[in-house]
């Protein structure tokens, strides 16, 4: 069945890919602020809460995928009236315009609801939030559920991919261009996530909407790999036939972030695995050779 789909943060690291996956088989009009997507789009200014039940009134979409944040860990450290606005209350309005029209809401969260005190975490596990980011995306995941009757929360964790993130580039790209001009980096061994190819999301995500008839659930979208940014980057330097000796090895307290980050807040994709029949979780070097093969014209 075609699906009109409203998508919000278009322009984004995950919106873009997303809109190019659901376009294949799905009416997609994206929503965008600042950077912005290919494809059909409206430009928007969601923070005037007028203008999120505008938008979905209008469009009426079936499915409601919300990838809009922000997601900047240190700027939502420094302005936290902004984070609450931008993650808070425009998914509380999405929310509730979405359960007005019947639609069914996605909302994009983060293993950054979690402390990282153990890693592996389960959708069943209790999120305990060590910085202001978290704390206002596990807000957005309470709103979710208590004002949609209808909702899928897909938590990620490091997306990357071949595009930017909106001016910016994702970990992935920066550190190809790095390594590519011969230039060293400091790259921490003591975090721990689950990277995830922005190509992997979009394509779970696209055949979880699809086939999964039961609604209502938190499940994690990531690929199956848990590494430290530095196990990462050393083997996106394999991968890439570059010199990973630029690579040096550092730890969190070296690094002179705003906000805490959770040593491990690797998420458990038993879930994924069981639903999913078609587009599984990748491990690591499966989804670093998708993401070569995507920018082998890119001039990074």
């Amino acid at each position: 069945m075609r699906l009109r789909v409203l998508l919000t943060g278009a322009g984004g690291l995950l919106g873009k890919k997303i809109s190019q996956i659901f376009s294949t088989s799905h009416e997609v009009i994206g929503v965008y602020n600042t950077s912005k997507p290919e494809g059909n789009y409206v430009m928007s200014d969601l923070s005037k809460l007028d203008n999120v039940r505008k938008i979905v009134s209008e469009i009426k979409p079936d499915v409601v995928i919300h990838a809009a944040a922000l997601t900047n860990v240190d700027k939502c450290e420094e302005d936290k009236g902004l984070a609450k606005l931008l993650n808070v209350d425009v998914t509380r309005e999405i929310a509730k315009s979405s359960n007005q029209h019947g639609s069914l809401l996605v909302y994009v969260s983060t293993d950054y609801v979690f402390d990282g005190v153990k890693g592996n975490y389960r959708e069943e596990d209790e999120p305990n939030p060590i910085n202001f980011y978290g704390l206002t995306k596990l807000q957005g995941e309470r709103e979710v559920m208590e004002n949609s009757s209808s909702f899928i929360i897909a938590r990620t964790s490091t997306p990357y991919g071949s595009n930017p993130a909106s001016e910016k580039d994702n970990f992935a790209l920066w550190l190809i261009k790095k390594l590519k001009n011969n230039e060293k980096v400091n790259v921490v061994t003591d975090q721990i996530t689950s990277p995830t190819l922005n190509t992997s999301f979009a394509l779970m995500l696209k055949e979880l909407i699809e086939s999964y008839k039961r609604y209502n659930f938190i499940i994690h979208l990531t690929d199956a790999s848990q590494v430290s940014r530095y196990e990462f980057s050393v083997k996106l330097a394999e991968v890439f036939e570059s010199n990973k000796e630029l690579i040096t090895p550092t730890t969190m307290s070296e690094i002179k972030w705003k906000a805490k980050r959770p040593k491990n807040s690797s998420l458990n994709v038993e879930k994924a695995n069981n639903v999913l029949k078609v587009n599984r979780p990748l491990n690591l070097i499966e989804a670093l050779k998708i993401l070569k093969s995507e920018i082998i014209d890119l001039n990074v």
